[in-house]
């Protein structure tokens, strides 16, 4: 039997059809629109992502050779949607995750004094990246009438799968909302009074594997299947990787880069800008928690390279222009393109090069862009004790990248033969939650590696040219 995994991301849906040893038997892709109606603005239409999320899954059924046991869900995290409950329509494009408008409102809320007690309660910090700033933006500039419901990506499409039945949410997607008190695992009333979100608009909250919902063959293509594992992207990443024991690390290269670290059942705090989220939580109640770095922009500068500057043809071209030149010439680029996250925190930084010569190619830039991903990696791991870092995400098969993470780190960098590890985690929690894997141990066996990559010299000087770059890109806005 398989398991269809959905992975609802940033700037496209991905279908994978995954088998009981772990292989990937099918797969589908489906890209949707990315909308900057404003500086700092980011949004995206819901119904673009169902479209996308139904295209993606068409295309791996149609290649299927396995027949489908149950539906995963992960998603991109933190994005504000809100949706007609009965027709299931949006009002107005969701408010993504990289999107920086209620700066103002987090100022505010932080001037009053707000933030010691929103991150006591949500290990989180009072920054536009989280959703329940974007909806106190929503109630106060562009309220909806009616009675919508309001969720992330996930629970958007587990109403559209199950034909409106479900809303909800698990707690993994739930800790990034601001909403979420972590200790209780619960909604928080001071919460939402706080950010001014209705309380009866929010999902249930159900574990993060086991009896989540059911597909309504009439919204879904016909087909009648449990929706039995959901999480947050980068959860289902630190899942997909088996990182199950408490201190194992995966940093996930996507449109930005995550780096979570298992912290078991303790909620553990971090002064070094990192950040305490749950990992995910099983159908007894018992929680698994981690401590995340999340840094906005990493692949996404290479899509910028490639569609705003256009001086790449495609993203994996960036590897071989990249290694063209032995060094970056000298040139520092932080790509700050939406402000900086963990371990900075500045909303108001803004992307800066540093260094440019009548010398400087394109070359350099493309390697700087390589470069400055693994030093934002690298101010991370450097507040956590990390012996091995497991890698994933699309930009993780660019091997030079790799290199020179690991060269950054000075621990070895591991790939696995599977990078799509999101939408694998997503399967194996689904799986679990019908009993095709029957413990976590077992999904340990699935994991490959594909290739190792030890540490090389490193004499400190172009991370440190990088801490300078960093300091002068800070409050620009």
């Amino acid at each position: 039997m398989g398991v269809l995994a959905i992975d609802a991301g940033t700037t496209g849906v991905t279908a994978l059809v995954v088998t009981e040893d772990g292989r990937i038997d099918a797969r589908g892709y489906a890209e949707f629109a990315q909308h900057f109606p404003e500086p700092g603005w980011v949004e995206h239409a819901p119904e673009e992502i169902w479209q996308a999320t139904l295209a993606a899954c068409r295309t791996a059924l149609d290649q299927a050779s396995t027949p489908l046991r149950c539906v995963g869900i992960t998603n991109q995290r933190e994005t504000a949607v809100l949706w007609d409950r009965r027709s299931l329509a949006a009002p107005r494009r969701a408010i993504v995750w990289q999107d920086r408008r209620s700066s103002a409102i987090c100022a505010r809320l932080r001037e009053a004094g707000h933030e010691p007690r929103v991150t006591e309660l949500t290990g989180l910090r009072l920054d536009p990246y989280f959703t329940g700033t974007k909806l106190t933006w929503l109630a106060e500039n562009d309220p909806v009438d009616g009675d919508p419901a309001i969720g992330t990506v996930d629970s958007y499409l587990i109403a559209r799968l199950t034909g409106g039945a479900r809303h909800v949410t698990d707690p993994s997607n739930a800790s990034r909302t601001l909403l979420y008190d972590i200790v209780a695992g619960a909604w928080s009333p001071e919460l939402c009074e706080l950010f001014g979100v209705p309380m009866d608009a929010l999902p249930e909250l159900v574990p993060n594997y086991g009896e989540i919902g059911r597909t309504d063959p009439d919204s879904f293509l016909g087909l009648d299947l449990p929706i039995s594992g959901l999480a947050g992207d980068q959860q289902a990443a630190l899942f997909g990787q088996t990182c199950f024991t408490p201190g194992d690390v995966k940093c996930t290269y996507g449109t930005g880069s995550f780096i979570l670290v298992n912290t078991g059942d303790q909620v553990v705090r971090s002064d070094a800008g990192l950040l305490t989220t749950v990992a995910w939580e099983d159908p007894s109640g018992n929680r698994t928690y981690a401590l995340e770095g999340s840094i906005f922009v990493t692949g996404s500068a290479i899509q910028w390279l490639r569609d705003g500057l256009g001086i790449l043809d495609t993203a994996a071209a960036s590897e071989a222009v990249a290694g063209s030149v032995p060094d970056s010439g000298g040139v520092v680029f932080v790509p700050a393109l939406t402000g900086l996250g963990a371990p900075h925190w500045d909303p108001e930084a803004r992307g800066t090069i540093f260094g440019l010569t009548r010398g400087t190619t394109r070359a350099h830039l493309v390697r700087a862009t390589l470069e400055a991903i693994a030093f934002e990696v690298r101010d991370i791991v450097a507040t956590m004790d990390v012996r091995v870092m497991k890698a994933d995400g699309g930009a993780s098969a660019n091997d030079l990248l790799m290199q020179l993470q690991a060269d950054q780190l000075g621990i070895p960098v591991e790939r696995p033969v599977i990078q799509e590890t999101t939408a694998l985690g997503a399967a194996f929690l689904a799986g679990l939650g019908v009993g095709v894997w029957a413990s976590p141990e077992e999904l340990r066996k699935t994991w490959h590696l594909d290739r190792r990559f030890d540490p090389g010299a490193d004499d400190g000087t172009a991370y440190a040219r990088w801490r300078r770059a960093v300091d002068r890109s800070r409050g620009w806005a």
